[in-house]
């Protein structure tokens, strides 16, 4: 059965596919907006606290290289268990962290084990979603994280006011672990119930191999599929690293920014929390768009909003305002940000080789996350070096040059296809 004869609604996927992510990006959520106030507490400077944020990213990079190859040996549903039991493991260092060394190490392992959760889920959508439905699809998997980021701060903020104790915050990714490990053992696996993946057909009626074939290939030669496909990752790949290093910086730097300008941890929490509810309830809106008018449509208004809030955020510091300007700032980032959910994953399968999509999407994913990780490091060493307000303003003139790339590439590459559906 081909991938567009296949059976296929968003209500038989929800459970097993869905709810498993959004109960680890609920833990993760929870904890990204603490982590610099969780170093500042352990004697960390605001840059170093900015850095130690960044180990989230980091980690993410880094576990993109062995991710594929864990993937592809024990399956996605068993990868993803393991990656949470990681991430415990990694919570579990911060709790008993006695300085911020051991806590960037921490975090750093939660990186890694984020970076495998997210690849089997992304796998497992790639393959069995038809490619009419693969925008909206893939951008109700993001916002089914950003569902996550939303609802995270926010226990964040009552458990902090409840214990008084930012520390409590981490036994949230703790329970939420534990709550995705319950549902993948407990919920049907989704790669059972829609059957091997052998063969795919894409809309043009093509055959392309996936299963044990497609597993081994993106066992091996991370680099040299970056080689292979160096055109298209230099330009579209380096448009997309602009995308996930000004996201990524938006998840450091907004909760750095509360904390240079004196904002209590349970009201950072909330704040982040109220901001993660409007970029999570437009996810479903950028796949209509990127379905409907064509990905730029999404891609570039996203950019432009995202370059544009950090440009106005870099000359609010020192204003008397500076926390009203912080949440509205922080408001129209996650619009901006939520009219883009899912095109980083869309333009990936978008571009993907129709007979062995897996290696470039390794290869892309890597190209994206290098971005996601060197962002944060970059906003660290810019607010050591000169102040956080001008590393904003990098990032806001990085966003604006990611739109211009995107608009010159994304026709060129990914032009848009008459509708089927």
């Amino acid at each position: 059965m081909t991938s567009d004869e296949r059976p296929f609604s968003f209500r038989s996927v929800a459970l097993a596919a869905f709810l498993p992510t959004l109960l680890f990006s609920i833990g993760e959520g929870a904890i990204i907006p603490i982590i610099p106030v969780a170093a500042g507490n352990l004697g960390a400077t605001l840059a170093m606290a900015g850095f130690i944020a960044s180990m989230v990213m980091l980690g993410e990079l880094i576990g993109d290289i062995p991710s594929g190859w864990v993937v592809s040996r024990v399956g996605e549903r068993t990868s993803m268990i393991g990656a949470a039991v990681v991430a415990i493991v990694g919570v579990a260092i911060c709790l008993l962290a006695p300085n911020y060394w051991v806590l960037m190490a921490g975090i750093f392992l939660v990186g890694i084990a984020t970076a495998v959760f997210a690849l089997a889920r992304h796998a497992f959508m790639t393959s069995y979603v038809p490619a009419r439905y693969r925008a909206r699809a893939l951008s109700t998997l993001g916002g089914i994280f950003r569902g996550g980021w939303f609802v995270g701060p926010l226990i964040a903020s009552a458990v902090i006011a409840a214990t008084g104790s930012t520390q409590s915050v981490f036994w949230i990714f703790i329970i939420s672990c534990l709550g995705s490990v319950v549902v993948l053992l407990a919920l049907p696996d989704p790669e059972k119930m829609f059957g091997p993946s052998a063969r795919v057909t894409d809309e043009s009626g093509a055959q392309v191999t996936a299963g044990e074939e497609e597993a081994e290939e993106r066992t091996h030669g991370l680099f040299r599929t970056i080689w292979s496909f160096r055109e298209v990752l230099i330009r579209m790949g380096a448009g997309v690293s602009l995308v996930a290093a000004i996201r990524s910086a938006r998840t450091v730097l907004m909760p750095l920014w509360a904390v240079s300008i004196g904002l209590s941890e349970s009201n950072t929490a909330l704040i982040i929390g109220l901001a993660g509810a409007v970029d999570f309830a437009l996810f479903y809106a950028s796949g209509q768009i990127m379905d409907r008018f064509g990905r730029m449509w999404s891609a570039i208004p996203s950019m432009i909003g995202l370059g544009l809030g950090f440009l106005v955020l870099a000359f609010s510091h020192d204003l008397s305002s500076a926390v009203a300007w912080y949440i509205g700032v922080s408001l129209f980032l996650s619009v901006a940000n939520g009219i883009g959910s899912g095109i980083v994953m869309t333009l990936g399968a978008d571009l993907a080789p129709k007979d062995r999509p897996a290696p470039f999407l390794g290869a892309w994913r890597f190209s994206a996350d290098a971005g996601q990780a060197a962002a944060p490091l970059v906003v660290s060493l810019l607010t050591a070096l000169v102040s956080i307000s001008f590393a904003s303003g990098v990032m806001g003139v990085l966003g604006l040059v990611g739109a211009g790339m995107l608009a010159r590439y994304i026709p060129r590459y990914v032009p848009r296809r008459p509708r089927t559906a």
